[in-house]
């Protein structure tokens, strides 16, 4: 790593130290906590992923799921914090450490018992084996944090190279459960709940609709009819003013809309 490469990977683990002052000193047990937290796998998939644990105070990965190397060509085992971001694209890296401020400064502010409800997500490039970008979709929520500490956190990257092949990172913090979303967060912008364009159930079909889901498979998977599908996605074209599905799904991505 080059010594630019080495100061960035530094002041990246500065911000992380600000939510987290010591080791929880005990054992991370891995299976329960992912089984725990499928609800993240499951949250977003449009395309290949892998997953993670990070270690926040260690600033290193517990765990890296296999599917890493369908993604970007590693190996789970050779992949450490430092590789990892030295391989982001170098026009990314500024949006990089920007968004994991924000992140660190939005949850040291958040009650204890709202963490819990609150799942953020940016996008940025990274060099695959290949030496070709990939533009990935990064999710993340807290699996482990007490009172005064963040431990670790579960995360997703997704490639969405195929549905935003261009365009500058965007930041988003989503609620779940009934909390308000914070969407496309810039550097100088304050954190200002932002107005939902869609309903809760509207939401849910746009996620499914951004994952190709089938009107049929989304009419099961949400116990609700044909009909009323196919009602719902009319009303998110309309408000979303995407003329196709294709558009949709774009725009979606854009604007950090799931």
């Amino acid at each position: 790593m080059s010594d630019q490469g080495t100061q960035f990977y530094f002041n990246a683990r500065k911000i992380w130290n600000t939510v987290v002052k010591e080791d929880p000193g005990r054992p991370y047990e891995l299976e329960l906590q992912l089984d725990l937290h499928k609800r993240l796998l499951n949250l977003f998939q449009p395309g290949s992923y892998y997953y993670y644990v990070f270690n926040i105070f260690q600033a290193e990965f517990d765990f890296v799921s296999p599917g890493i190397t369908a993604v970007l060509g590693y190996a789970p085992e050779e992949v450490t914090t430092a590789f990892f971001i030295d391989k982001l694209h170098p026009d990314d890296k500024p949006y990089f450490l920007q968004f994991e401020q924000r992140i660190t400064e939005f949850f040291i502010a958040l009650p204890y018992d709202k963490v819990q409800n609150y799942k953020m997500q940016y996008d940025f490039r990274i060099r695959a084996r290949n030496n070709k970008y990939v533009r990935i979709l990064h999710q993340a929520v807290q699996i482990e944090y007490d009172e005064s500490n963040f431990y670790r956190t579960l995360d997703v990257d997704t490639d969405i190279s195929h549905i935003k092949p261009d365009g500058i990172p965007t930041f988003s913090i989503i609620g779940l459960d009934g909390e308000p979303s914070y969407y496309n967060i810039t550097e100088t912008n304050t954190l200002t709940k932002s107005y939902d364009l869609f309903t809760r159930r509207e939401r849910a079909v746009l996620k499914l609709i951004v994952e190709n889901k089938s009107t049929k498979e989304i009419a099961r998977e949400l116990y609700i009819s044909f009909h009323t599908v196919n009602a719902h996605r009319k009303n998110i074209l309309k408000k979303a003013n995407a003329k196709t599905p294709v558009e949709l799904v774009r725009k979606a991505l854009y604007e950090g809309w799931v």
